[in-house]
């Protein structure tokens, strides 16, 4: 693919075909390196992953932006010295903006360019993306089964212990009223706890409508940094040409204030900060739940903390319920964001390393002609 990539650059210039906005078009980063490692041209993908614009990263040299020994320039090197394509899988890209990424990387020559080498990031395919959502949508659909159960096996009979432990306290001894209030405290914490769980068996289409995220997401700030919060310093990196997403304004409010409260619980007392941001990509489409239409999902808002990271054997199951890292969680905020997001028909993904976790959620543009 890379070779294919190199023949439109260098016909760039010759075609009648917009082939600069071809290759924006691309979902893959691409990089065109120099011989003194100059960078002379990115596109779309490559300034959404480097999170700069082109005109700041073709004043850059490749080894300002990662190390001067990193591996990438050995495969520059090797292509230079062969003439062909040549590809490493299982690349490390790390940077202080942009954290750390497994990738592979193809890299081509431009015969008409001496010294200069087309480098493409393949980041974790779309493929891999689908399977983690659907991971994701499982999980909310066996809270959805559970939450059934529990309503109909759990909570009836629930509130006939409590009415008997509200007889034995009327007519019991001073000394046996503490078991009753006891009885019926606990009883009252578990039918809250079911209470909680019916939502996911609610299996009605949603409403969507045009929102505009960035009201959302400034609701969410201000309700977190007049609460829960307070001691995190809030940082927004916006598009503001983004056109409006397709969804339910409530449940997506709901969707980013759980995220934010799990940023600002793992991020550190002294110096915590959530960067909110959002950007335009392009390649993502996914089945809608219900559907056999497919959903464009171009609109992304990433929910960043710098806190410790998410344990490596928690992240498999991160979204099924009851997995909490809490002392006092009840593991049911993840669940329902993945519930509530594949009701969109969106996808939610996360990366995580210490001072560097994000959550990316994956929303459709509202085109005008959704009823």
């Amino acid at each position: 693919m890379v070779e294919a990539v190199a023949k439109l650059l260098r016909r760039v210039d010759t075609m009648p075909v917009d082939l600069g906005a071809a290759l924006n078009a691309l979902p893959t980063p691409v990089l065109v390196v120099e011989a003194d490692r100059r960078i002379s041209y990115v596109n779309q993908a490559a300034e959404q992953f480097l999170e700069s614009g082109a005109s700041f990263l073709t004043k850059l040299r490749l080894d300002e932006l990662v190390r001067a020994d990193h591996p990438i320039f050995a495969l520059i090197d090797q292509v230079r010295a062969a003439g062909s394509s040549v590809s490493e899988y299982g690349v490390t890209i790390e940077a202080p903006r942009i954290g750390q990424h497994q990738v592979t990387v193809e890299a081509s020559t431009m015969p008409e360019r001496p010294g200069a080498t087309v480098v493409m990031l393949h980041r974790r395919s779309i493929a891999q993306k689908i399977d983690r959502q659907l991971t994701h949508r499982n999980a909310a659909r066996s809270v959805t089964a559970m939450a059934a159960m529990l309503a109909h096996e759990v909570k009836n009979p629930l509130s006939g212990i409590r009415g008997a432990a509200q007889l034995l306290e009327q007519g019991g001894k001073p000394e046996d009223r503490e078991l009753t209030r006891l009885i019926i405290d606990e009883t009252d914490r578990i039918c809250a706890l079911v209470d909680r769980m019916e939502v996911f068996s609610d299996q009605r289409p949603i409403e969507r409508q045009p929102v505009n995220i960035h009201e959302v997401l400034e609701r969410v700030r201000r309700v977190a940094q007049n609460g829960f919060a307070r001691h995190i310093r809030f940082v927004e990196r916006y598009d503001p040409s983004l056109p409006p997403a397709l969804g339910n304004r409530d449940r997506l409010i709901q969707v980013f204030l759980n995220l934010v409260k799990n940023a600002a619980e793992a991020a550190p007392q002294a110096g915590g900060e959530i960067v909110l941001a959002t950007a335009y990509q392009h390649g993502i489409r996914l089945a809608v739940p219900g559907s056999d239409a497919r959903t464009h999902l171009p609109l992304v808002v990433s929910v960043q903390d710098n806190g410790e990271g998410i344990p490596e054997d928690l992240r498999a199951h991160l979204f099924d319920p009851f997995v909490t890292t809490k002392v006092n969680g009840t593991g049911l905020g993840l669940a329902l964001v993945a519930k509530i997001v594949g009701d969109h028909g969106s996808v939610i993904e996360f990366d995580s390393q210490p001072r560097r976790t994000v959550f990316r959620v994956m929303l459709p543009v509202h085109s005008g002609s959704e009823a």
